[in-house]
């Protein structure tokens, strides 16, 4: 039996995971996140992380400081990038099968690509997740997670990390800046 992955790599959901700490930090006024305390919060390997990191620098998403203070710091046009653009970026197409892909189509090995069911299947597969992924920009997840987060009256592992102190209002609920 023949199993169909549609999956993140672990460097697609790493990468995920550290430019939505990257966004919130952002929103919360934090200019520069040490790669450490990026690599603690999300349990992510340093050299992986670091590799990771870098590509994303040079793609144009983050910004670097070097030194004692140093860190990495996501540019506000990358905020509002769809995670479906990031995710094609580090994994790839979103479709299962290339012959269903936009970005990365090839013509695949079926006699009747026109008229191949499981092309459909796969081309409709490919409009449902792309659907979801490109509809939501990485400002959107942050305040959907720190949503979550202030729901539940804790703080999120970066922040805590970073000893951000919770603003609060007149001594209430923590109040975030998203």
């Amino acid at each position: 039996m023949l199993a169909l992955a549609v999956q993140l790599s672990k460097r697609g959901e790493y990468a995920l995971r550290v430019l939505l700490d990257l966004t919130i930090a952002h929103a919360q006024g934090i200019a520069v996140v040490p790669v450490t305390t990026l690599a603690t919060a999300q349990n992510i390997p340093g050299a992986f992380l670091e590799q990771i990191l870098v590509a994303l620098r040079q793609a144009g998403h983050l910004s670097a400081t070097r030194g004692k203070h140093g860190g990495y710091a996501i540019l506000p046009a990358a905020t509002l990038l769809s995670v479906g653009s990031f995710i094609r970026f580090l994994d790839g197409p979103l479709a299962p099968l290339s012959c269903a892909s936009l970005s990365a189509y090839k013509r695949c090995s079926c006699p009747d690509e026109e008229r191949c069911g499981l092309r459909q299947l796969m081309v409709e597969a490919r409009s449902a997740l792309s659907s979801v992924l490109d509809g939501v920009t990485l400002a959107e997840l942050a305040e959907r997670t720190l949503a979550r987060y202030h729901a539940e009256g804790t703080l999120l592992p970066l922040l805590e990390l970073l000893g951000t102190p919770r603003k609060t209002k007149r001594g209430s609920e923590p109040e975030y800046l998203i």
